[in-house]
Parts: C-alpha cells; structure tokens; sequence
C-alpha cells in the first residue's frame, strides 16, 4: 500500500511525491508498467481502478503511454516543434534519425534508461565533433523533457547521465576597420557588393537578406522589415521559405544612408533586370504569429543573380566572400562574419545594447551580449583614448 506525505494510507500503486503530486502505478498483463501523476488523490485512484478494468478486459485505453520513441519523436515534432526554423527542425530529425533512432527508436518510452542515452553518446563521441553530439544531447533533452510533461514517463533518462561537455563555441570572427575598409575596397568589384555593403550596415543574417522582397522596403520611412527567410536545400534542390530564426526576428530596421542607397538604386532598376523562370514560383511557408500560410512570390525578391535571373544561393555569397579575401589578403571568413562586424561596431560607437538587441531580431539580451559583442584591438585602443581624455 502506498501512502502519502503524513503517513496515511492511499492504495495499492499510489503514492504522493515531495512537490504534493500523486503517483500511480501499474503493472499490466504484459508485465509493463504504467504509470501517470495527479494532482489529486481521487484522480490517482479513479486513473489505476480503469486502467485495471482495461487490462483484465483486455482493453488498450493505456496505449498511450506505451508509445515507442518513433512515434512519440514523430508526433513531438509536428505538434510541439513545428513553428521552429526550419534550420532548427533539421538539425532535431538529423541527430534523431542518424544518431538516436537506432539504439532506441524500438523501444517504448518508459523502457529507455540512462544507459542507453550514455551508449548514444559515448559512441558519437568517437566519430563527430563535440558540438554535434551536443545537439543530440538536446534533442534526447528536450524530446524527453517533453514526454515527462506529457505524463508518458515518470522519470527522465538524462537525469543519470554523465555528459560534462558543453557545445563548444567556435572562434567568431570579425572584422577589424581596417580589414573592414579593405574587403569593402575588393568587394565593390563583385557584382555581389550591394549585398556585402547591406549586411555591414543592417547586420542581417543570410537567409533574412536573400528572403527580402519589395514589400520589406519602405521608401517613405526610410526602413526595412524582416519578416522571413530563405534558403535554397542543396540536398533536396529546391528554394525553401520560413520565418525569421526566432519570433523576436520580425522586425523593422531603420536604414542608415547608404543601406538606403543601395535599396533605392535597386529599386529604381528593378524593372530592367534580367529574369529567369525561377522568380515565377511562389514558395508559402506558415506564420508562426498567426498560423496562417504566407505566400513569398519569388519575382519580387530584390535580390538576383545579374546572369542567370535566378535567386541567389547561399553557397555562392560563400564562394564570393572566399574570393574577394584571396585578392585583398585578409583571413577567409563566411557571411555571418559581416553580422558580427556589424554588432561590434554598433557597440564601439556607443550603440545602446538593447537598442541594438532589436535591430539583430535577439529575444535575449544576453544572446546579444554574449555572441555577437567582440572586443577588438582598434576598440581597446579607443576605450583608453576616451579614459584618457576624460582625466
């Protein structure tokens, strides 16, 4: 008999926890055991009583909490997961499906232990690198921590598991104003320029620039909204179009003047560029804000390829860069690089940090603070120059 916080009796199979919850227990014919929380006694005892009537009548009412961790992972993503980026909804099923499904995707939910989430990640360590086996680590996590909350485990298996290893962040590089001035030098040489100027005067990430259409573009205020992204899947080969990475990555940018320039321009000429029969697609993605499926008509991205007619792939911004750091002799670095040069001089000239918390479409400060503000040699230089003039 179990019983409760003072002693008392509640019942075969039912206990009350510390935090005042009430356990049930059971074991069903199969020699499988089921078990759920309430927050109420009488619950508990209603719960065990049919689900004992169930098994001896051979009835499958518990057969929810005997789901396998396929057809959880398959339901936890398109019910609790689909409003992520679609960066983010693939690295989940990659680690998922490359990594986890096989030692435990059979198994049912309250059957995977911590040894079994260890051997995952012990044998993952001995062939990828430690930040990928950290986003399996989150993807067993948060797909677990889920089902806990779900009431489809008592206990989370990762509670037992030793893995001290934190992701491990890479080297951010940025800029410094003097290979700033000179990249811009190369760089005005590339028919991609525009697209390089903008980044280090808006700091937008790649998948919001190349997602950009004519509608984002506010000539009489003198803005620019972000309100997508897109990517085109070289594995699929196919365009693909989402929401910003975050919900506080909708937002509206107010453009410095050459950010404007260089919109205007392209807009002043947009009717005389070349286009190819690609731009006559239109991708939808849903609207995590409302729900509702957008469409993004590919013919008034604002962005092109001069040649070909077709949208821009992220590769080829890639290739670019590598290119224009070869001629210009500065060490290579990728787009995401000019976000970061963007952010650092943001705060170098004074640029308030919740301020600039908005214009990076951050939900976080912290994420502002901690990822993308870099101390550079040329801002230690000026921080001791205005200590020094102040005395």
């Amino acid at each position: 008999m179990g019983k409760d916080l003072r002693g008392r009796e509640l019942g075969e199979g039912i206990t009350q926890r510390k935090d005042g919850k009430y356990s049930a227990r059971f074991t069903n014919r199969n020699g499988k055991r089921i078990g759920k929380y309430f927050d109420s006694v009488a619950e508990a005892q209603k719960w065990i009583t049919l689900t004992r009537l169930d098994d001896e009548s051979g009835s499958d009412t518990a057969v929810e909490y005997r789901m396998t961790v396929d057809e959880w992972f398959k339901y936890w993503m398109k019910n609790f997961k689909k409003d992520l980026s679609p960066n983010t909804i693939r690295n989940y099923r990659e680690r998922y499906y490359n990594n986890i499904q096989q030692y435990i995707g059979g198994m049912l939910l309250p059957d995977v232990k911590a040894m079994h989430c260890q051997q995952i990640l012990n044998d993952m360590q001995t062939h990828y690198s430690i930040s990928t086996v950290y986003q399996a680590y989150i993807c067993i996590g948060a797909m677990f921590k889920s089902a806990l909350l779900n009431d489809l485990i008592t206990k989370h298996p990762l509670d037992a598991v030793n893995f001290k290893a934190k992701k491990v962040r890479k080297p951010i590089r940025v800029l410094t104003i003097d290979e700033q001035r000179l990249f811009v030098q190369y760089a005005d040489k590339n028919h991609n320029a525009k697209q390089f100027r903008l980044l280090l005067q808006t700091g937008l990430r790649t998948g919001e620039l190349i997602g950009l259409t004519w509608n984002n573009f506010s000539i009489r205020d003198r803005t620019l909204t972000i309100d997508k992204s897109m990517e085109y899947r070289h594995d699929d080969g196919y365009w693909r179009a989402g929401p910003p990475k975050t919900l506080a990555g909708y937002r509206t940018i107010p453009l410095t003047d050459e950010a404007f320039d260089i919109l205007y321009e392209l807009y002043q000429k947009k009717g005389t560029r070349k286009e190819f029969m690609t731009l006559a697609q239109v991708l939808t993605f849903t609207d995590p804000r409302t729900g509702l499926i957008r469409e993004v008509p590919m013919r008034n991205l604002i962005f092109v390829n001069f040649r070909t007619g077709e949208p821009i792939k992220n590769s080829t911004y890639d290739t670019n860069l590598y290119k224009i750091c070869d001629k210009a002799g500065i060490k290579p670095f990728c787009m995401h690089a000019l976000r970061h040069t963007f952010a650092t001089r943001c705060i170098e000239r004074g640029v308030n940090p919740k301020s600039l918390q908005k214009i990076l479409g951050h939900a976080q400060l912290s994420t502002t603070m901690d990822t993308y503000i870099h101390v550079t040699d040329d801002s230690l230089q000026l921080a001791m120059r205005t200590f020094e003039s102040a005395v």
